[in-house]
Order: C-alpha cells, then structure tokens, then sequence
C-alpha cells in the first residue's frame, strides 16, 4: 500500500470493504464455526470495510486446544536460539510491513496516522528486546546447606497463555503481550477487540510468514462472550489482559478459581501535578501531550491536571489558548492533532461526561460540546476540553473518562497535592512539574502508581516494567521481568 494508491482510492488491498479476513487456528486461516461475520467501521466517516468471523466458543475451543499441542508437542522445549531467531525474522517482517499496520490500525480505531504509523518499527524493537532475553533466561545455582547436595533453579513456561487486547493501541499492547510468552516457550490464544480485530488478523499473517509453528499463535475474533469463553477454558493456564477496570475484576474472579495466572492492565486516572517553580511553558506541553494525545485514549492519561494555587490566571489563559489552537480533523491528515474516538458507544460515553461534569458543578473553559466544521458531521468528534470548579469527588475527577477531557484542580502544598493525587481507586500513573530535585525525589516516593514522570509525561521504554497500583491491574508488563509472569520456577535438589 503506498501513498499513491490510498490517494487514488483508500478503500483497496488491506482497506477494501470486502476483503475477508480469517480467525487462525493450529496454523490455518479459517472461518468461524457457523459463517457469521462482521465488519469494522472508520470513526473518520463511519464506512464500513473489512470482513471479520465471529468466532464462536466451538472455535475458542479449538484455538486452545491447538496451542495446548503444540505445547506439549514441542514448542516448550524448542532451543531458545531457535525461539530468539523466530522472533527477530517477526521483527523484520514488522518493519517491512509497518506502513499496512499503522493504516489498517488508524481505520480501525481512528487514531493519529502520526501515532500508529511508528508501530511496527517500535514492536520490532520490543520483539528483538524479547528475542535476546530467550536466549539469556536463566534460574539460580549456589551452593546448597544440604550435605552432599547440588541444588538449582529453572525457569519453564506455563502453558497455554490468553491475551485479551483493547483497540486503543492493539497491535503495540498485544506486542507487550506475545514477545515475552513466545521467548519463555508458551504457546498463545489471542482474542482483540471486536472494535480492532484486522490488525491483530494481519499480525496473525506474518507469525505465520516468519515461520512461527502452526498451533503456538492463534487468534479469535469477536465480542465479549468470546473473551469470556477464552478465560473460562481449563486448559488456559494464564491470562494477560488489557482493558476495562470492572472487565478486568471479572477476569480476576473466573481465574482465582482454577488458579489460573493472571497479569492486568487496567484503568487509570492520574494526576499530572504542577508546583510554583515548573517551568510552566514545559508544563503546559505536558499537560496537552497527557490528556489530548491519543484523543484521550490512554490508560496512562494525565486527566486530573493538579496546579498549586499560587499560580496566576497568565497560566490558565496560555493553556486554554494552545488547547484552541489544536486541529480537530481527519486522522490520515499530518496536520490534525485530535482525531476521532474509536467507536460509537465509547463517544456517547464521553460525550455524556459533558452534562455530568456541569451537573456537579464544574464549568468547561474550552471545548465541551462537539466541534461545528460540518466537514467533520459524519465522524466521532469531540473537542478537546478542560474544566474548572472541579472538587475530587467529582465524578470527572474520579472516573476514567478516556477521552480528550481534562479536570483542573488547585492545591496548596505538597502535602494536599499528594492527598489529592492518591484519592483515588486508580494508580496507574503520575507526572510532577518543579524544578526543585528535592522536591521531585520527595513527591515521586510519595505518590502511588506504576509510573512516575517529572517534568515530562508520557515517553516509556521497553526495558522498564509498566503497570499499576490499587485497581489499575496486577503485575508488570515490559522489562526483563516480565518473563516472571510467563514461566514457573522449578527447584532441583541432586544428592551425591
């Protein structure tokens, strides 16, 4: 797919209405038990494209039972050479095909092209990451207080893993998923989200082309019933999953009780806190790249904006002006800077936050409401918008909105910004603005969540571990120690 071609028409090859995609299963492209489909929609435009099964629980039992063979079949004991060459030949496909990725990615979820674009060069960095880590995985050795004994630790993979995705970047959330079960020696059942399942079907397409053996990744794709159909089957050993707060609890209860693994990445609503001394231009940047990037639709967004209240109305005034500034417009458009939201029941949540916000007493200094371009009228829109008045109780400050909608609230020390910031069931993540190294050293230990960024927000890298607090999941995903999470560790004890 080149420029030349989605400028003559955009609907063709990956994108054409009618191109049919498969489910996968024990390396096979097939369809769902009983024929049923569905098709994406473009949050642009609302076009419909794409043919995608709706797999039913006869499938999802057929996708686990493959990746339960070819666990036992030999997967598990492949040489980690051999696991580490699979995924670096994933990598490189990933870089060659990264232009189809990011355009099939932005026509299912709406997102920034500017965003989604990056993804496959970024996943094949991860996959490599990943790929050198199989091959340097070891447990434990030393000398035993047992007489006459040697003793040692391994590390084995689990089994059958799960991977539930969400749309709002799924083939990069799915990488944190895949890479580190494939180099532990897992086999995998993913299921995305009915919303994004094209771009998780064509990564399908080229673990196959990269060689990856037929029944060690599959992938199912439809509502609800079939992630739950995924969680429930006995024979999943771990599930890793991606999403909604009250999702993720379920997901939570359903395994405790086979004990059945669990990672969970879940909900946030962190406080990007600004003191005095900031560099108030640079917190302005951080403040817009936390809330409206991604069109809100980030787990880690900055939506409780907490700003020391001996800052003056200049700062408000500045922050509103830039926020105005930014180009509401057609996510393919290198110039837009928010883009539609994924899906026609996410925007009418959203949207609803509007009259629940006003209702308690908050008041939008900008945006609030839909943008007016009637060149937009047929798209998932909403303006970037920043209220004011707003108390910690408020729903808008206490809820994950996942949207372009920011809460402003004042503090008076670092005392209050700290009892603010952790008044909430989420901990997912934080950003700190002051120029005071003490000052950042104090609050960054005193804040609870998963990450901590000061005077930035956002960037992550892959060898450091990300995940939350309190109800914003269970375990870490990224790091070398996400392998912790995709293997048992077995003792050994030789007598001599």
């Amino acid at each position: 797919m080149t420029d030349q071609d989605l400028a003559a028409s955009p609907w063709q090859g990956e994108l054409a209405p009618d191109r049919a995609y498969n489910l996968l299963i024990d390396g096979e492209f097939v369809g769902s038990e009983d024929g049923r489909t569905f098709q994406c929609e473009y949050p642009a435009t609302g076009e419909k494209w794409g043919s995608v099964p709706a797999a039913t629980t006869g499938d999802v039992d057929r996708a686990v039972q493959a990746a339960h063979r070819a666990f036992e079949g030999g997967w598990s004991t492949t040489r980690p050479g051999e696991r580490s060459k699979l995924l670096r030949r994933l990598a490189d496909l990933l870089v060659e095909d990264a232009r189809n990725l990011g355009y099939l990615q932005v026509h299912e979820n709406g997102k920034l092209l500017s965003e989604m674009i990056a993804t496959g060069d970024r996943m094949a960095e991860h996959a490599h990451f990943y790929a050198g880590l199989a091959e340097t995985m070891h447990g434990e050795s030393g000398r035993s207080n047992v007489p006459n004994t040697t003793s040692y630790s391994v590390r084995e993979p689990i089994g059958v893993c799960a991977a539930i995705t969400p749309w709002n970047s799924p083939l990069a959330l799915l990488g944190w998923k895949l890479f580190p079960a494939l180099a532990a020696g897992n086999t995998i059942v993913i299921k995305p989200s009915e919303v994004t399942p094209l771009s998780t079907l064509r990564l399908g397409e080229l673990c196959m082309k990269a060689g990856i053996p037929a029944g060690v990744v599959n992938i199912v794709t439809g509502d609800g019933a079939v992630g739950a159909a995924l969680v429930e089957h006995p024979l999943v050993e771990k599930i890793a999953f991606t999403g909604a707060t009250s999702t993720g609890l379920r997901i939570s209860q359903v395994a405790a009780a086979r004990n059945a693994r669990v990672t969970l990445e879940l909900g946030g609503k962190s406080p990007n806190i600004v003191f005095d001394d900031a560099d108030l231009d640079k917190a302005i940047d951080g403040i817009i790249a936390g809330i409206f990037s991604s069109t809100g639709q980030a787990c880690i967004s900055g939506s409780r904006i907490l700003v020391q209240d001996t800052i003056g109305p200049d700062f408000f005034a500045e922050l509103v002006r830039r926020v105005e500034a930014m180009r509401i417009g057609d996510p393919l458009d290198p110039r837009s800077q928010i883009a539609p939201l994924a899906c026609r029941p996410h925007f009418n949540k959203v949207v609803g936050f509007f009259d629940v916000a006003t209702a308690q007493g908050a008041t939008a200094i900008t945006g609030g409401g839909q943008p007016g371009d009637p060149a937009l009228a047929g798209g998932l829109y909403v303006q970037p918008t920043l209220f004011t008045g707003v108390e910690n109780h408020f729903r808008i400050a206490q809820e994950e909105v996942f949207g372009p909608i920011g809460a402003i609230l004042r503090f008076r020390d670092e005392d209050e910004a700290v009892r603010i910031a952790n008044d909430t069931e989420f901990g997912l993540a934080a950003g700190i603005w002051t120029e005071s190294v003490r000052r950042a050293h104090r609050m960054a230990a005193r804040i609870r969540a998963g990450s901590v960024w000061v005077n930035t927000y956002r960037p992550a890298e892959m060898a450091r571990p990300f995940g939350g607090y309190k109800k914003s999941g269970i375990g870490r995903e990224m790091g070398i120690h996400a392998l912790d999470h995709y293997t048992e560790e077995k003792s050994i004890y030789l007598a001599h």
